[in-house]
């Protein structure tokens, strides 16, 4: 109950109330006198828009001038949109998200984006919503900056992660309650990245180039239901371009969609530093710039206004834009501070927990041999890189800072107690002792030329090691030489497999040659994340090596490293694995190795193949425990260990989601939101991931500076279409490794009575209703997905596509009914040639099952 102070001194001085009422009110008059609570105003869910906020807002643009509302449509100090005091207008504050509210210090870090896609829970997708909201207000932001629902188109694409899964009817159920449990607390939600951010290589200047039917069916349904359904206030414009123009000044996207179709009210912004042209950007529907004005300023606009190239009334709506918003959420009348919230949320914890409890998906359990019993567990060896610290997301603007975080290892040992004797072992050196420890014969000759080319006369120095990854070797001030070319000899000690490491700064290039073959190559990108390789040598054998490096910036920073393969696993983590009842594995990437500005291996990360088939080969109970975006590479040990869990990236209590699902406390729930490949090579996105050889153009633009600015744009035709994940392998007959919606559990469900109308009118709601029964002995969760199949369509189109799901929780024996409505948009294809969304009357099939592959339930519906 909340009582306004007003109203408890009038009931006070209210006489013969009974004496229990009036100390209640007593207590909340402390309440509202105390100094936590004097001038402040609760934090608000948005109101909706009506006459009073309109004419509000045109009566504070009507005093400013054009001068001014060009600086309220660029942001300031990273993170803030420009204040008009005079006007009443405070500045309001920004944090990254999807996670947790990343830019102003340790917070909550919850199990998001995928790992939230793989809870297939719509009701918990409200809680950490709403939670997430609590710990913005807690920091007095007004704007979170998520959550992204980008289609993962690829399992490389570096920040699947932070986006949710490869289906957009999943991704658009679970982003509207998101939406609606953040902005509940009076924070705006900011949808991104729009649209087709796909990829993290080369992203400012990529252009995703797809046709329209695949655009609307599939990367951009999510966007829709978040403006159309959870009526979200803010939407974020991604670096890339699309067809050939920049999201952030692309008409299609932001004005006949977004603003048109779509009717959304709310604000457009950029990504940060995704402007690239202000005059088009501000045409073309972008209304604030992040994070400063470095194109939409006054130097560029002014004049545009001035000679009608932009009209003063699309500066107005852009500002009207973020005024209309701001007054809905009350911003300019109370402080966004909430005192009932708390910067070190308990209550955030537990969502935490939730979320990490949810999301783990068990893929393999050979023999049962999970859930553990602890009684039976005299030692446990837990090994590997993400076993500690704790790996509680990827990398980038989404990596929360959690105040404390669980490790795998922790975990563990947490939930055994003294008894257990827990033996830990990182199992794998860090790559800068690889580089330094690197036995080279005789010195390594390191010349530094005066050119970006290796041409000129070089300085030339000899090394002991190649191994300034971590910290330049020369001052980042002096004269820069621009490249590097460094040259080895190495002898192989054994026969066998040898490892080549490398790694380079932020956006450096490099080719490496042994006996001149190319074996790495690393182009000049935003980001990039160690690369190896694996060659075969003989004892005594010794090869030349030769790099080519060519820094970004002024620093040098590359280490190159060989080792022996078999040498790679420590010693004492094979001791630790022989004398274990059982071992659990914990490996995956971690923010180093998948993250914002790269894209990521589909093999693991170097040297952790040798340690898993190690550790299996001294102890057959190896469980593998996985962190990572989505799938990656199984197939060199998954047949030679008995368990596998997917822990995507758990958030902070992912040690004890870990711990709890392993030892039975908790039975895994979490679904595949992704097709897990078996290999790169057969991801129906691979032979298009890169842009095609020869289809590079050239963008004339103008740069920051003013000055004619050209550079080249690959494309990235995304001739895959509509066969994205799952679509690709049942419309193909194909099978991945683990299929889409795929997960197992400690006990089993059957599914029954499948219940549909023979048939119905084209276009009107078709209700289907099935049993789910947990015939297991244990307590569980189960998703009861449904999919539609459209065989007699004019169109081509998938085999079946996912129209709705519901997760139930079922005691021993117990059944529950499920009813599923399906709307026009279910059974429908957009028809390019019409331009709308169309149904091609005839037989369509409703599948019910477990997974995209296992759906024991069919029925036959016939639209007229």
């Amino acid at each position: 109950m909340y009582i306004r102070c007003p109203d408890a001194l009038l009931f006070l001085v209210m006489k013969n109330l009974p004496r229990i009422v009036a100390e209640t009110f007593f207590l909340a008059l402390l309440a509202c006198l105390s100094p936590n609570s004097i001038g402040t105003a609760r934090a608000q869910a948005p109101v909706p828009d009506s006459p009073a906020i309109e004419a509000q807002a045109h009566a504070m643009v009507a005093k400013l001038t054009l001068e001014q509302k060009i600086e309220l449509i660029g942001g300031v100090d990273s993170m803030y949109t420009h204040a008009i005091p005079a006007i009443g207008l405070p500045r309001f504050k920004m944090s990254d998200a999807s996670v947790g509210v990343r830019t102003w210090g340790p917070t909550t870090a919850y199990a998001g984006g995928v790992a939230l896609a793989a809870t297939w829970d719509r009701d918990f997708a409200r809680t950490l919503g709403a939670s997430l909201g609590k710990d913005a207000r807690a920091r007095s932001v007004n704007f979170l900056l998520g959550p992204g629902v980008n289609i993962a188109r690829s399992p490389i694409a570096g920040r699947n992660f932070e986006y949710l899964s490869e289906d957009p009817y999943l991704n658009s159920t679970i982003v509207v309650p998101y939406i609606e449990g953040l902005q509940s607390q009076g924070v705006i939600a900011t949808v991104k990245h729009y649209a087709l951010n796909d990829q993290e290589f080369d992203r400012h200047n990529a252009s995703s180039d797809i046709d329209e039917r695949t655009m609307r069916e599939i990367y951009l349904p999510a966007f829709e239901a978040a403006v159309v359904k959870g009526h979200v206030d803010s939407v974020m414009d991604s670096y890339n371009l699309v067809n050939g123009v920049h999201a952030t000044q692309n008409e299609f996207l932001n004005l006949k969609l977004l603003k048109g179709e779509w009717d959304f009210k709310g604000v457009l912004m950029s990504d940060w530093d995704a402007t690239y042209d202000g005059v088009a950007a501000a045409n073309n529907g972008l209304d604030l710039e992040m994070p400063s004005p470095k194109f939409m300023n006054a130097k560029n606009l002014l004049p545009a206004v001035k000679d009608g190239t932009v009209k003063e009334s699309i500066i107005d709506d852009k500002v009207l834009r973020l005024i209309r918003t701001e007054l809905r959420y009350g911003f300019t009348t109370r402080p966004q501070f909430d005192p009932a919230d708390s910067t070190y949320s308990v209550a955030g914890r537990a969502v935490a927990l939730k979320g990490a409890l949810e999301s783990i998906t068990l893929l393999k359990n050979e023999g049962h041999l999970l859930p553990l019993d602890p009684a039976k567990i005299k030692t446990i060896a837990i090994i590997g890189p993400d076993a500690w610290p704790a790996v509680s997301g990827g990398g980038g603007s989404s990596e929360a800072t959690p105040f404390e975080s669980v490790s795998t290892l922790t975990g563990i040992a947490n939930l055994l107690g003294p008894d257990v004797r827990v033996l830990y072992s990182r199992g794998l050196p860090d790559i800068m002792d690889v580089f330094r420890e690197t036995k080279w014969e005789g010195d390594v000759k390191a010349e530094a030329f005066p050119s970006p080319d290796f041409t000129g006369t070089p300085e030339t120095t000899m090394l002991h090691s190649i191994a300034a990854w971590k910290a330049g070797h020369r001052d980042p001030a002096a004269p820069a030489p621009t490249s590097f070319r460094y040259t080895a000899a190495y002898k192989a000690s054994q026969s066998g497999k040898y490892l080549v490491i490398a790694s380079a700064g932020r956006e450096d290039a490099f080719k490496v040659n042994v006996d001149g073959a190319q074996v790495l190559n690393q182009v000049h990108a935003e980001g990039v994340i160690p690369q190896y390789k694996a060659i075969d040598l003989n004892a005594g054998q010794t090869v030349n090596i030769a790099i080519d490096y060519q820094p970004h910036g002024a620093e040098a920073r590359l280490g190159l490293g060989i080792v022996y393969q078999p040498d790679l696993v420590s010693a004492d983590a094979r001791k630790f694995a022989s004398l274990a009842d059982v071992v659990v594995v914990a490996a995956g990437f971690d923010g180093v190795t998948e993250g914002e500005g790269h894209d990521r291996t589909f093999t693991l990360p170097w040297g952790q193949d040798a340690l898993i088939d190690a550790i299996a080969a001294a102890n057959p109970h190896t469980i593998v425990t996985l962190t990572g975006g989505g799938g990656m590479e199984t197939q060199p040990w998954l047949d030679k260990v008995p368990a596998l869990l997917l822990t995507w990236y758990p958030g902070q209590e992912g040690g004890t989601a870990v711990a709890e699902v392993i030892f039975g406390k908790h039975n895994p729930e979490g679904k595949l939101p992704v097709s897990f490949d078996r290999d790169w090579e057969s991801n129906p996105s691979q032979p298009y991931y890169y842009g095609a050889p020869g289809a590079d153009t050239t963008l004339h633009t103008i740069g920051e500076d003013g000055k004619p600015l050209d550079y080249t744009v690959p494309h990235i035709k995304y001739s895959d279409g509509l066969m994205v994940g799952y679509r690709y392998w049942t419309t193909t007959g194909k099978h991945p490794l683990f299929p889409f919606g795929f997960g197992l559990s400690y006990t089993t469900f059957s599914f029954a009575n499948l219940h549909a109308p023979a048939s119905g009118a084209s276009g009107s709601t078709v209700s289907v209703s099935f049993d789910v029964t947990n015939t297991g002995k244990v307590a569980g969760a189960e998703v009861g997905q449904l999919y539609v199949s459209d065989p007699s369509a004019k169109a081509i189109r998938p085999e079946r596509e996912l129209k709705g799901f519901e997760k139930v929780r079922l005691a021993p024996g117990e059944t529950k009914h499920v009813t599923l409505d399906l709307d026009s948009r279910a059974f429908s294809y957009w028809d390019e040639a019409a331009h709308k969304w169309t149904i091609d009357p005839g037989k369509f099939v409703i599948l019910v099952g477990d997974s995209s592959e296992n759906t024991p339930l069919h029925a036959d519906v016939t639209l007229k």
